[in-house]
């Protein structure tokens, strides 16, 4: 029996380094960085006073001022990133059946800036101050579910929720669905906006966040032995994913065929992977055999890289254990050392990563690999782009709770 095929035809992007695919791409093949300090609160007293956050962004260039003011900034990201994917793959939903078009998007947090303002108003105001649209601007579905209202998709719309795994998870739940044939189109990825006091201090309160205040372009440094924790972002990527017979029949272009997908779980901790990776060793090999290549086919690795001193070493040696001697061959880069960490958009982004190193065949660098860790010893294509053929490229995500994903693209 024939297998299905499933492709990518579109991305659109929404990220610290662009308000599109094509400039935040450009940028990381240049290797500028999107963090800086925080500007949109005040910090003072904060321990960690970095992020990567999206500058420019105006939700009324890419939906109505009305829309615009009932959706959380989550939100608003999956749908201009969702408009720009489904242009890029030349998709008008309402042409096709749009009962065989689904939306899936993951978040790790979803409407968290929403939810921190209500608490004050709440606090302050009083209970008569809330906004009528605070339940639906919260929930994580909401993205999922805006996107679907608006380019008028009737198919599964749904929300996956795997922390910093749920952009990979989102895309593998729609790439599975059009190998059932429940639908023919999936637009899937991830989104995140979780920049505010609360998440900082959280996240910093468990020693998650660098605190690299004074050096903030260096402070997300993957696999570097003065690593000291993740830089938070925020951000979109969405790819529309399609039936190779259906893009065909519309002339559609696709950028990367999908051929594996896998998720596992650490059964460890809430926070720390399990020691030597054997979680994330074991969703690239799941995904590799699901696709009927072998080690030797891969080209290149998005690794997951959050530039936290445990997360990297468990992954370096996750990789080992996959691909063996053949481990040091493999150029690996970090998107992290750039946009900082998008949470549950982070996996969706970086399997965008993929598909254009695929298409352009480029590897992007990374970034701040200034002294590096013995214990992570593996290419990481320091500081400089890597150009030539990438014709299979793997993507890992690992997210708190033990969650881990891996995605697989070839070349059409």
């Amino acid at each position: 029996m024939k297998q299905t095929q499933v492709v990518v035809t579109g991305i659109g992007i929404i990220s610290p380094l662009g308000l599109n695919t094509e400039h935040s791409w450009k940028s990381l093949i240049s290797g500028k960085s999107g963090i800086n300090l925080i500007k949109s609160f005040d910090t003072t007293g904060f321990e960690t006073r970095v992020a990567s956050e999206v500058n420019g962004f105006n939700p009324e260039d890419y939906m109505d001022r009305k829309e615009a003011r009932r959706m959380d900034r989550f939100s608003q990201f999956a749908l201009a990133a969702s408009r720009e994917a489904a242009a890029h793959a030349g998709l008008t939903v309402t042409d096709l059946l749009p009962e065989r078009v689904g939306v899936i998007i993951g978040s790790g947090i979803g409407g968290i800036l929403t939810l921190s303002e209500q608490f004050l108003n709440l606090y302050e105001k009083g209970p008569s101050r809330i906004s009528p649209f605070l339940a639906t601007m919260m929930l994580v579905d909401m993205a999922a579910s805006q996107v679907s209202i608006a380019l008028g998709a009737k198919g599964p719309n749904f929300s996956v929720v795997s922390a910093c795994a749920s952009g990979s998870d989102a895309i593998g739940q729609g790439f599975e669905m059009i190998k059932r044939g429940e639908v023919d189109v999936v637009i899937a990825g991830g989104t995140e906006a979780p920049i505010c006091p609360i998440s900082i201090s959280g996240f910093s309160a468990c020693r998650a966040l660098s605190m690299r205040n004074d050096d903030p372009t260096h402070a997300s440094r993957p696999f570097d032995l003065h690593r000291d924790g993740f830089v938070m972002g925020e951000g979109s990527a969405i790819l529309v994913l399609e039936r190779l017979e259906h893009s065909v029949a519309r002339n559609a272009k696709p950028i990367a065929e999908l051929i594996g997908y896998a998720a596992t779980s650490d059964a460890n901790h809430i926070t720390q992977p399990i020691p030597g990776g054997e979680g994330g060793a074991r969703a690239m090999n799941l995904a590799i055999n699901r696709s009927g290549i072998e080690t030797k086919d891969i080209d290149y690795i998005n690794a997951h890289g959050t530039s936290t001193p445990l997360n990297d070493k468990a992954e370096t040696d996750a990789i080992k254990t996959v691909f063996g001697e053949e481990a040091y061959k493999i150029p690996i880069s970090s998107t992290k050392s750039m946009t900082g960490h998008l949470m549950g958009a982070a996996g969706a982004m970086e399997a965008a990563v993929c598909a254009l190193s695929i298409r352009d065949g480029v590897i992007h660098p990374t970034l701040n690999l200034m002294t590096p860790d013995p214990d992570c010893d593996l290419d990481y294509t320091p500081w400089t782009p890597r150009r030539g053929p990438v014709d299979i490229a793997l993507s890992n995500s690992l997210g708190f709770g033990g969650h881990n994903s891996a995605l697989i693209f070839r070349r059409v």
